[in-house]
């Protein structure tokens, strides 16, 4: 999937991959794609959750290479 910014949130504990994922789309316009990476195995109920409580999209979630990854499309 193609994306316009990566954040690694690897070794982060709740709540800071959501707290700084929330920082990393700050940056971003309208429209664009931010690939996150964690592993923290909470972030996958997390990051469903603040996708929907900030109206950002989650294109996808998966794991890879022992990571969780994630696609959030900015509002």
């Amino acid at each position: 999937m193609n994306f316009d910014k990566v954040f690694d949130a690897s070794g982060l504990a709740c709540p800071l991959p959501i707290v700084k994922t929330k920082k990393a789309l700050a940056d971003m316009a309208s429209g664009q794609v931010l690939r996150v990476l964690a592993t923290d195995p909470g972030s996958v109920c997390d990051m469903a959750a603040f996708a929907e409580q900030t109206g950002n999209d989650l294109l996808s979630s998966g794991e890879e290479g022992g990571k969780y990854v994630f696609f959030l499309k900015k509002a």
